[in-house]
């Protein structure tokens, strides 16, 4: 399945069984909707009702973008795969802290797995960032040990605190060293690139959830409230290392994103359209790949393995399985 990046202004409609943007500047694109999954507008695009109507009956959500590749919302009739024994197991284990909190803990555990993972692989490869391992192991057993969501998320913070130590220690640039986590608005390079990956990934998440009966506006790690969606930041956290922070470091240490690919916006910085390209090209390809499976028996994408976190999640919620979330093999 494909997704769909927009950064042309023009109007965007149905015709016939496809779908066409007609850009102020330049040729017409035809989109076909056999294999779209979603799409992204990061332009000024104008809709329709008729086209509206005919992305929900093929179920294809539009998430839209500011200026600055924000996500302000998104367009989605998700509740054709909604059920109420599904939403009310859901609830049910919101309400309930104990288990809420046995869902988070297992999420933030999917999590770290997948930092040290990533960090031993460079490891490996560069001998480097060992104190930071050894710090962090130090820290897992904090996890169990949390009584509260509170309490777990401030272990998750420190930990993520010394993984990316970590990560500046792998990165070859000096330009590129992260610092210090800084998020509205990012103030250099590394912080941009971390925020602009985890925001594409989000919306990513929430379309895979879409498909399955879970409503994304109930989430275990991140509270329910006045935000739109939680669970999709939930389970985002499991492939941040796996998707974003692996595409970062690729792109930096092979020198294929460049300060010439950043621009400097109100009290901090952004991609420009150039830049964002690359990185959408590059996640993409990381998107699509697949690996053999080792509890499915077979290969699978990256993209697919969001939404079976999804349907593993929803077996916990049934009864039926514990859940365990996704664990690279690097």
């Amino acid at each position: 399945m494909d997704t769909v990046y927009l950064f042309k202004d023009g109007s965007l409609r149905r015709k016939d069984n496809t779908l066409v943007l007609d850009p102020k500047e330049g040729k017409k694109q035809f989109i076909p909707v056999e294999t779209l999954n979603d799409i992204k507008i990061f332009s000024e695009v104008t809709l329709n009702k008729r086209l509206m109507a005919f992305l929900a009956q093929k179920q294809i959500p539009i998430y839209f973008f500011n200026h600055y590749g924000h996500y302000i919302g998104s367009f989605y009739p998700y509740e054709h795969n909604s059920n109420g024994c599904s939403l009310l197991k859901q609830t049910e284990h919101y309400l309930n802290q104990e288990k809420r909190l046995r869902i988070a803990k297992s999420i933030i555990r999917g999590a770290v797995k997948n930092m040290m993972r990533l960090l031993q692989y460079y490891l490996r490869k560069k001998k480097t960032v060992r104190s930071q391992i050894e710090q962090i192991k130090k820290t897992i057993p904090k996890i169990e040990n949390a009584e509260s969501i509170n309490s777990l998320m401030a272990v998750e913070a420190t930990i993520r605190k010394t993984y990316y130590q970590a990560i500046d220690q792998i990165v070859k640039f000096p330009d590129f060293k992260l610092i210090k986590r800084e998020k509205r608005p990012p103030k250099n390079y590394m912080n941009t690139l971390i925020s602009y990956g985890n925001t594409l990934l989000y919306t990513n998440t929430l379309t895979e959830l879409f498909k399955t009966s879970l409503d994304p506006r109930i989430g275990y790690l991140h509270a329910t409230n006045f935000r739109r969606f939680s669970l999709n930041l939930d389970i985002s956290e499991i492939f941040k290392p796996v998707l974003i922070d692996r595409t970062i470091i690729s792109m930096v240490n092979q020198n294929r994103i460049k300060p010439k690919d950043f621009k400097g916006v109100q009290g901090g910085i952004n991609l420009n359209d150039a830049g964002k390209k690359k990185f959408i090209q590059e996640y993409e390809l990381r998107l699509t790949q697949t690996i053999k499976h080792p509890r499915l028996k077979r290969k699978i994408s990256y993209r697919s393995l969001i939404r079976h976190e999804g349907y593993k999640l929803i077996k916990h919620l049934l009864g039926e399985k514990e859940y365990l979330p996704f664990e690279m093999e690097w």
